[in-house]
C-alpha cells in the first residue's frame, strides 16, 4: 500500500489527502491526534483503495479516498493494523454511521459510480474534457467568504472542484457551457457534498491554461 497521505479535520469533518513525494503531515491537529489520524487515513487506503489530494482546506469531510498510485512509502504491518482499528472506531461514531448510511443510499451509490467513470484518468493524470455547469455553486450554510466551487460535467456525470478565492480568480472568465480540459490527481467522497470532489490541478480553456496547482515542498 502506498503512503504519503495527510488529513484535514474541522468541525467534525474529515478529508484524506494524498501527497506525492514527502512524508504525510496532519494539518491543524495537536500532537496526540497526529499519529492516530495519520493511521486512520492510511486505513482507508488499506481497506478501500479510496482517495483525496492536497487541495484547499475546505474539503474536510468524512471523505473516503483513493490514493493516486505514485506515493512511494510503505506502511508497516503494525501501522496498518493500528490504522484499521482507528477506522473502526470512527465508523462507530455518529458521524461515521451517517457516512456509512450515505454510502449505501442511492445518492452515495451514484457518487461512487461517477468515480468509477474517471478513475483511470486520475490514476494516469490524463486530460479530461468537461463542460462547466456552475460557477456560482455554494454549499448550504457555508460562509460567503468560504472556498469557491467549479461544477463540471464529465462523461455525463457532475463533479465539483474547490478553490481558494484567490485561486478562483484565474477562472473568473469561465461561463456555464464552456468546454474545458482538466487534469486531476485525486478525488474524494462526502455525504455533505452532492457530487464527487475532484482536485482541479490543471484547467485549460480555448487552448490557454487558466489554472495550474502549484506543488509545494511536501509534494502537495
Amino acid at each position: 500500500m502506498d503512503g504519503g497521505q495527510s488529513l484535514l479535520v474541522k468541525d467534525g469533518l474529515r478529508s484524506i489527502t494524498t501527497c506525492r513525494n514527502k512524508k504525510p503531515t496532519i494539518i491543524k491537529e495537536n500532537k496526540i491526534m497526529k499519529r492516530s489520524l495519520l493511521l486512520l487515513i492510511v486505513s482507508v487506503f488499506a481497506a478501500n483503495g479510496l482517495f483525496y489530494s492536497c487541495s484547499n482546506s475546505e474539503v474536510k469531510t468524512e471523505a473516503k479516498i483513493e490514493a493516486n498510485a505514485n506515493a512511494p512509502k510503505q506502511m508497516t504491518e503494525a501501522e496498518k493494523k493500528a490504522a484499521l482499528e482507528e477506522r473502526k472506531k470512527w465508523e462507530a461514531t455518529p458521524e461515521g454511521k451517517r457516512f456509512k448510511d450515505w454510502e449505501a443510499s442511492p445518492a452515495g451509490k451514484k457518487v461512487h459510480a461517477s468515480h468509477d467513470k474517471i478513475k483511470k484518468y486520475i490514476k494516469d493524470y490524463s486530460e479530461m474534457e468537461a463542460i462547466v455547469t456552475s460557477v456560482t455553486f455554494q454549499r448550504e450554510n457555508a460562509p460567503a467568504n468560504g472556498p469557491k466551487w467549479l461544477i463540471v460535467k464529465i462523461l455525463g456525470e457532475q463533479y465539483m472542484m474547490q478553490f481558494s478565492k484567490k485561486g478562483f480568480e484565474s477562472l473568473s472568465s469561465l461561463k456555464v457551457n464552456d468546454k474545458i480540459f482538466l487534469r486531476s490527481r485525486s478525488a474524494g467522497y462526502s455525504h455533505n457534498h452532492p457530487y464527487l470532489i475532484i482536485s482541479g490541478d490543471s484547467i485549460a480553456h480555448d487552448n490557454k491554461v487558466l489554472f495550474k496547482r502549484e506543488i509545494n515542498k511536501n509534494g502537495c
